[in-house]
């Protein structure tokens, strides 16, 4: 009778298969999925490899507040132009609350911050485009920061550096946003005329009208491994060219075999390597520029 107390009181333990839903149920917040291997990573762990996927070297999209952690000395940055606003010229419908809900999202006023700052020691003006707000997109708000910053950068007689992420010119603002690829263009040559140096690093992605102006006139055009750098999309190139185009096309990797790129550089290793550009240049004694 007391064996039959004790195995009555005595449940079977049976082993839990997670479902697939369970498995990839990730906690807001706690983990983040790569969208390249579709592993899971540790948040944490994630932002102490600089978003960079540790399965398969994926480099994710970054906000350009990160970037500016990582990339500029520790509290050197000061921002410029943050009380330029965005109006509506066309009256596209909803533009506007779209702008603004974009504002509140990332902080920013649009989608490049700019700034002055130090790298290594080294003082530089920066543009860090944030594919965040309005994908990158360029507007008119947009071309000026950029123009503004590169104006700052020929003023301070220091090099000038941006960080490109965007699909390119923004058709809510028409011909408005055309007109940026020539205005920044003619600010990048009056900087280049007084023997400064300016660096273009194409991120993902980079495409468009920003590709087809300011992001590939670099002095030294650099990519983060595997970016999308291009004009038009791959689909509309193929049926224009009546060809199949390669696998790699339109990737970094791609762009640097057939010339269009000085480098590709890893994220962990680009801080240094800039910095390193940016002292050759300032140094007049082993300048080569």
């Amino acid at each position: 009778m007391i064996r039959d107390i004790f195995r009555k009181n005595q449940k079977k333990k049976y082993a839990t298969i997670p479902t697939e839903k369970a498995k990839n149920d990730v906690p807001e917040g706690i983990m983040v999925k790569c969208p390249e291997c579709r592993k899971n990573v540790f948040t944490k762990d994630l932002m102490k490899n600089l978003k960079v996927c540790p399965t398969c070297d994926h480099h994710m999209k970054m906000t350009a507040h990160e970037r500016v952690e990582i990339f500029l000395d520790e509290n050197t940055f000061e921002s410029m132009d943050d009380h330029l606003e965005t109006v509506n010229p066309l009256n596209f419908p909803s533009y506007t609350e779209k702008i603004k809900s974009d504002a509140k999202k990332t902080g920013l006023n649009e989608a490049v911050l700019t700034g002055v700052g130090q790298l290594d020691g080294q003082k530089v003006v920066v543009a860090i485009m944030d594919s965040h707000f309005r994908m990158g997109s360029m507007g008119s708000v947009v071309g000026e920061k950029i123009t503004r910053a590169i104006e700052k950068a020929t003023q301070l007689q220091v090099p000038f550096i941006i960080f490109t992420a965007s699909g390119g010119a923004r058709m809510q603002e028409g011909v408005l946003s055309l007109m940026q690829m020539a205005k920044t263009s003619v600010a990048l040559r009056r900087h280049s005329d007084h023997g400064l140096l300016y660096i273009s690093i194409l991120t993902h992605p980079t495409t468009g009208g920003v590709s087809a102006s300011f992001a590939s006139v670099g002095d030294i055009n650099i990519a983060e491994p595997k970016a999308l750098i291009g004009f038009a999309g791959r689909r509309v190139i193929e049926q224009t060219v009546r060809e199949k185009l390669p696998e790699d096309f339109q990737t970094a990797e791609f762009l640097m075999d057939h010339g269009q790129l000085d480098a590709v550089i890893h994220r962990k290793d680009m801080r240094e390597k800039v910095a390193t550009l940016v002292q050759m240049h300032m140094n007049k004694e082993v300048s080569t520029w």
